[in-house]
């Protein structure tokens, strides 16, 4: 699957889009094909650390 993967420092952060490994997801959980994303305040919060994921969050961006 394709996701966005922050690479580079939090102070110069880089948003990639490329390849990354399925997620897992379990009995509780329901998987939902994406059509389309986008990036949004959050999303660059995040990637400049300001704003931390929830314990146990992918680091693929996408709130």
């Amino acid at each position: 699957m394709k996701g966005i993967i922050v690479e580079g420092d939090k102070s110069n952060p880089a948003l990639v889009w490329r390849e990354v490994a399925d997620v897992a997801f379990g009995p509780e959980e329901v998987l939902v094909a994406v059509r389309a994303t986008a990036v949004n305040r959050a999303d660059l919060s995040q990637a400049r650390g300001n704003y931390p994921p929830p314990p146990g969050a992918s680091e693929i961006l996408g709130l």
